[in-house]
């Protein structure tokens, strides 16, 4: 009898034990300055980090890497822009995905837009002065990419007959511009943001002036992962919103600017102007709830340029329950 006794008990604490270990999330990123900050919380701040879950960020390049490691499962969130998630439900077959957060939002209200650049001793003063030349862009189908596309497009421009494009990776934009291999460049925050580069070049229309407020990124994740793991992700939720606070707070902004510093490998004078600063920076929810109204004229943009042929109701893939629950915790 003492025995079954011995081994019910264990039974209850291997059971318990199992329950109480932490579950890993593995959550996709591109950008560091970007993308969720949870990625680079501050020790102390996220409360369940840790406790009910573990972080293992993945690094991609883009949005096409990231669909297919989600595609194959290997990611459980991903921040996917305006121009993956149509791709990913309408080409890639993946219809149970539900937008669940804001990650960030370009062109809001008082915040800061995406900036094309041109040489100030150029011979580009307006989009007109475009005729001819060369764009350069981070890839066809970015959400940048659009937008260069939509503004040229408003001036009668079509690609390969008014223009060409060419695709280049962020960090070689500048000099691209400055050896006049492209006549214009798509940029990072960090290159506007650079004296090197502000003393040759200058921003010839923002990806506002092009397509107004854009969705840029939003965390989703597949239905069947939400609904079995909610209490979870609400948890991650929660620090998310918590870390986002923090480091929005002008009171720890010269901490902020230390943390990326070290985490990137970058130099902190490089973030210091605009990092998390009002007006400066791309605009994040405070309460994690996406522009859903700009998310669907941004996919209506993709449309209007061909890239997807079908309609899409960006109102059947949300689900905002999850962020409303945690920012409830915080409020």
């Amino acid at each position: 009898m003492k025995s079954v006794i011995l081994g019910a008990a264990a039974l209850v604490f291997a059971v318990s034990t199992a329950q109480a270990d932490p579950m890993k999330i593995r959550t996709g990123w591109v950008s560091a300055t970007s993308d969720t900050p949870l990625l680079i919380g501050k020790p102390g701040i996220p409360k369940h980090e840790g406790v009910s879950y573990t972080l293992e960020p993945i690094h991609f390049q883009g949005s096409p890497q990231q669909l297919m490691a989600f595609a194959a499962n290997e990611l459980d969130f991903v921040g996917f822009g305006y121009s993956a998630l149509p791709t990913a439900i309408l080409n890639a077959g993946m219809g149970d995905l539900r937008i669940i957060a804001d990650v960030f939002q370009d062109g809001a209200p008082g915040s800061y837009s995406n900036q094309f650049l041109v040489l100030k001793d150029g011979p580009i003063h307006s989009i007109a002065d475009l005729k001819g030349k060369v764009a350069a862009t981070n890839g066809a189908g970015s959400a940048i990419d659009m937008a260069l596309r939509v503004m040229l497009k408003k001036q009668g421009m079509e690609d390969k007959r008014d223009y060409s494009v060419i695709e280049v990776a962020f960090p070689n934009m500048p000099s691209v511009l400055k050896e006049h291999k492209a006549d214009i460049i798509a940029s990072t925050r960090l290159q506007t943001a650079d004296p090197a580069i502000q003393a040759y070049a200058r921003p010839l229309f923002t990806q506002r002036d092009a397509i107004g407020r854009s969705q840029m990124s939003q965390v989703i994740a597949h239905e069947a992962f939400l609904e079995k793991n909610r209490a979870v992700v609400i948890d991650y939720l929660e620090d998310m919103l918590r870390v986002l606070a923090w480091y929005s707070d002008p009171a720890h902004h010269d901490e902020v600017v230390k943390t990326y510093a070290e985490w990137t490998k970058v130099p902190a004078a490089s973030y210091d102007s605009w990092l998390f600063v009002k007006g400066e920076d791309f605009y994040r929810d405070p309460n994690g709830v996406p522009a859903v109204e700009a998310l669907q004229s941004n996919i209506e943009t993709q449309r209007s340029l061909g890239l997807i042929k079908a309609p899409f109701e960006v109102q059947k893939y949300i689900d905002l329950s999850y962020i409303k629950e945690a920012a409830k915790r915080l409020n």
